[in-house]
């Protein structure tokens, strides 16, 4: 059995696509996976599951809950070491007196080509930087994420392929979710 951690994009907000940690949970349970998790009400579970293409689970699980909730969402899977691996390379952390707060991590459905990365790097930015790896663009927002120019929906216009962010309380405690074998610390 392999680890995975799914990121759902845009439910639970502002009273949009609901969505219930339990129901959730639920639907995870009916497609087989074990020792199912989530943190926060914003759609993330940690699972475990046969060894497939994220790729491939990301589909199944959107499947389900369009079955089982009626509305369709993208939803993000990476395994546990690239959860890893996104927490190790965050290029940001080696800052002195980096806020933590101001950190986030667009999760992306496949490494951006090189048209992409140009239109990524030709957004107005300001004062936030950014940081592509792979399938993770790293974002430190000292303004706040809510005020940046650097949203989900511009990566995802400027890189022409799916992404969902989450802060980086959310990645590390996703991460330390799926490295262990406990019960998460909010199962809401």
């Amino acid at each position: 059995m392999q680890t995975y951690i799914a990121m759902l994009r845009g439910i639970n907000v502002s009273g949009h696509k609901p969505v219930k940690m339990e129901r959730l949970r639920e639907s995870f349970a009916a497609l087989g996976f074990g020792n199912v998790r989530t943190y926060v009400q914003s759609g993330n579970g940690v699972f475990e599951a046969k060894a497939a293409a994220p790729a491939a689970i990301g589909a199944r699980i959107a499947a389900r809950i369009e079955r089982d909730f009626g509305f369709s969402v993208p939803v993000m899977v990476v395994t546990s070491e690239e959860m890893g691996r996104v927490v190790k390379e965050n290029p940001f952390l080696k800052e002195a007196g980096i806020d933590l707060s101001r950190l986030h991590v667009t999760f992306l459905s496949e490494a951006p080509g090189a048209p992409g990365l140009q239109r990524l790097g030709a957004l107005p930015a300001g004062a936030d930087r950014l940081a592509c790896r792979s399938r993770s663009v790293y974002l430190h927002c000292p303004g706040g994420y809510g005020n940046s120019k650097l949203s989900n929906n511009a990566i995802e216009r400027a890189l022409s392929v799916g992404a969902t962010t989450r802060n980086w309380k959310t990645v590390t405690t996703l991460h330390q979710m799926a490295s262990s074998e406990q019960s998460s610390p909010d199962q809401t």
